[in-house]
């Protein structure tokens, strides 16, 4: 090495090692903040597993209209059916946890298709983050005109004179309105036939044709269905009468147990969302739920919009998805494939 190179290497080693010292000895630069959310005409999407027309489905359009007008930026509903809701969890799941997804999702997606579905492969507790309840509602067993039922009892009386012949329709295997129509009918010892479909607009072409005789239906899909003429509301699955629904008794009230539980809707985003991020969905979406706009349309289908703290939704999932498994234990209900 000719002593040029070797004074120029010197060099370098001493400049390298004062840039360190210099950098050792100077304050940290902070950090890049991170990008407001939402970010101003970034789209923000509710994902929702059932076909557009339903309930559920004109629920999470008005929620993301309003949302839209809240966090001043594009919200839109992204309908993805099929599979009970697990094509649009999974895709929920997948999604980056940075709050631009989320879906609004029955309670059925976290309690229900976990304990009964053998293609679930998502775990509610460590795959989702709770960020707001949305709506609470009961389902209502409903019958086509076409059965001469206008009570439970009767429709009891009914099928049991025409055994293998009816069938309950339901929003897909594993949903609660599967569930409960399995219960009843092991509770009445009823011979029929169970027809899953991928939401209640899917099920409701059947229903109001007369190919499915009766259901336990979202109240909002029941009121609409009963206004055609074609459908009667037999009774609430629920522990008492719907503040909205006061002359239809419960399933209790006609001597059917075990069919009494309300269902709910949340909104859940992907595993590790960032606090803020939620807190500020959270917040946003109470200012939404609240208004009387919001309260107004959800009454109109028999539910109470309704908003709580993540907290509040994830300590509802976990005892509503108890109280599920202990129904589904008692009817031995195994995991099915779709």
């Amino acid at each position: 090495m000719t002593a040029s190179s070797s004074f120029s290497s010197s060099l370098q080693r001493r400049r390298f090692a004062a840039w360190l010292a210099l950098g050792a000895a100077s304050p940290m630069l902070p950090a890049r903040a991170a990008a407001p959310f939402p970010e101003k005409g970034r789209t923000v999407r509710i994902v929702l597993g059932l076909a557009a027309g339903g309930a559920s489905d004109a629920q999470a359009r008005f929620v993301a209209n309003k949302l839209g007008e809240v966090l001043q930026t594009p919200v839109i509903v992204e309908n993805r059916p099929g599979a009970s809701f697990i094509l649009a969890t999974e895709e929920v799941i997948r999604s980056a946890p940075d709050g631009y997804t989320f879906m609004y999702a029955p309670s059925s997606v976290v309690a229900q298709n976990p304990q009964t579905l053998a293609q679930v492969r998502y775990d509610p507790f460590k795959d989702l983050t709770p960020i707001s309840l949305g709506a609470r509602g009961p389902l209502v067993l409903t019958v086509h005109t076409s059965v001469p039922a206008r009570t439970v009892q009767e429709l009891v009386a009914y099928i049991k004179a025409n055994p293998g012949k009816m069938s309950y329709a339901s929003f897909g295997t594993g949903t609660s309105s599967h569930i409960y129509g399995e219960a009843f009918a092991r509770q009445a010892g009823l011979d029929v036939v169970h027809v899953p479909y991928k939401g209640g607009a899917d099920a409701a072409k059947d229903f109001l044709a007369g190919r499915v005789q009766y259901y336990f239906d979202a109240a909002p899909n029941a009121i609409q269905n009963t206004a055609t003429g074609k459908v009667r509301m037999l009774a609430v699955a629920a522990p008492k009468r719907s503040p909205m629904l006061p002359d239809v008794p419960t399933m209790g009230e006609q001597g059917v147990s075990g069919v009494d539980m309300p269902s709910w809707l949340g909104f859940y985003g992907p595993a590790r969302m960032p606090a803020p991020v939620v807190e500020k969905l959270n917040a946003a979406l109470a200012q939404v739920l609240a208004m009387p706009a919001t309260r107004d349309f959800f009454r109109q289908g028999a539910y109470e919009a309704e908003s709580s703290s993540p907290k509040q939704l994830a300590d509802l999932t976990r005892s509503t998805y108890d109280q599920w498994g202990d129904i589904i234990r008692k009817l031995g209900l195994v995991k099915q494939q779709q």
